[in-house]
């Protein structure tokens, strides 16, 4: 995993480690894909882990929409992922 990819692990790690402190139930995290030519399909760069890095933290993924537009994401497939504690 690359150093931005790093980054928004980590970003969602300290996200979640946070709501789960607060004694959220639900968390509503926006993970944009790193890959910007996002036309064929395979794998989304980067989402897969910062989906772990937020489960590891005691969530569980519910739910997941996905947006594709230019004031979302700059043009990258944006995913709006709801994560419920365990």
């Amino acid at each position: 995993m690359g150093f931005i990819n790093n980054a928004k692990a980590n970003e969602a790690t300290r996200a979640a480690e946070q709501a789960y402190t607060e004694g959220r139930q639900v968390l509503t995290f926006k993970i944009i894909e790193a890959n910007s030519s996002s036309r064929h399909t395979g794998v989304m760069t980067g989402v897969g882990e910062q989906i772990e890095a937020i489960e590891a933290q005691g969530w569980t993924l519910t739910n997941m929409a996905a947006a594709e537009s230019k004031a979302l994401t700059g043009e990258r497939t944006g995913l709006i992922c709801l994560f419920r504690r365990r």
